[in-house]
């Protein structure tokens, strides 16, 4: 294998947020310039297999190179943050895949959160509150101590995230259905789709790929909440509950209830319906007075570039 070069003087930089549903890779320059962005499908190996995840990664970096023409050898450094890499075998073949593709890259592989709170805070204290396909609370302090609560799964955890919200309101629509709930629109927007056209159709698609189903029904069920559907704010008012009670979590486990603190929204869900943002904003002031909630200073997959830039450059010093 060739020898990595130390440095990233005229070389370039591969930055990746990947999670359940969507990939995001970003190019930077030496100097940390973003330079292209693109976008394919899930790459949270534990989720969508690491076949799956594979071509995502490959698909989106090979977008963004071929924008200026790069090649392989031309990546200095690549930092990836993705869902399920905080297993140690899963961060190893991840680590393995990357080293291969990009053979002259310093390769970093950490979690999903990670960079969405570099994204957040830098290197400053607070705490990330992510709502994606899954859902998790992470937080630092000053003294670069730890707490995380959530993100173990959607059988036993990720409550709030968007899997969570649709297999909630596929939950609604069946109750409905058969006279045991509330009738909902729900029925009509998430019955009415091609792939789903009857019950059948839509059990085979759980049955076969839950993570294909249950995350797509989430904007359904945004977009009715926003229109006065009682069942569907139900279904966002508790989902925001059990994002703010995760955020509490790391809060105590931090000693921040009785001072102020700042919680970041990072993941998919936010911005979609006011209703679910205010629900989520209502959640955190009754559990925690003195959080603040802030928007992020920069994307996680930008975030990544930095980090593996920092990496490069501390090891280059050190040579």
């Amino acid at each position: 294998m060739p020898q990595k070069q130390d440095g990233a003087s005229g070389k370039y930089i591969l930055g990746f947020d990947g999670g359940g549903t969507k990939t995001e890779c970003v190019l930077g320059d030496s100097e940390g310039n973003i330079l292209a962005k693109a976008t394919s499908g899930p790459s949270n190996p534990l989720r969508a297999g690491y076949m799956r995840a594979w071509f995502a990664l490959g698909e989106a970096g090979d977008n963004v190179m071929a924008r200026h023409k790069l090649t392989a050898h031309q990546i200095a450094a690549v930092c990836a943050g993705l869902g399920g890499a905080g297993r140690p075998g899963v961060a190893r073949r991840v680590t393995t895949y990357f080293e291969r593709s990009y053979p002259q890259a310093e390769v970093q592989v950490t979690t999903d959160l990670d960079i969405a709170l570099h994204a957040a805070f830098g290197d400053r204290e607070g705490i990330l509150l992510l709502a994606g396909t899954g859902s998790a609370a992470f937080g630092r302090d000053a003294h670069g101590r730890t707490a995380r609560a959530g993100g173990r799964g959607p059988w036993i955890s990720d409550e709030g995230g968007a899997f969570d919200i649709g297999r909630r309101a596929v939950q609604a629509v069946s109750l409905a259905d058969e006279g045991r709930g509330p009738e909902t629109a729900l029925t009509k927007k998430v019955l009415s789709q091609n792939a789903w056209r009857d019950w059948t159709r839509l059990l085979e698609a759980i049955s076969k790929n839950s993570d294909d189903v249950f995350p797509k029904i989430f904007p359904f069920v945004a977009q009715v909440a926003d229109k006065g559907d009682a069942v569907a704010q139900r279904i966002l008012t508790e989902a925001a509950g059990e994002l703010a009670g995760l955020a509490h979590v790391v809060a105590r486990e931090l000693g921040w209830l009785d001072a102020p603190f700042a919680i970041a929204k990072a993941g998919g869900t936010y911005g979609r319906s006011k209703f679910f943002d205010a629900a989520i904003e209502s959640a955190v002031t009754n559990l925690m007075p003195k959080a603040r909630l802030v928007g992020m200073e920069m994307s996680a997959a930008e975030a990544a570039v930095h980090m593996a830039l920092r990496q490069v450059r501390s090891k280059g010093n050190a040579a």
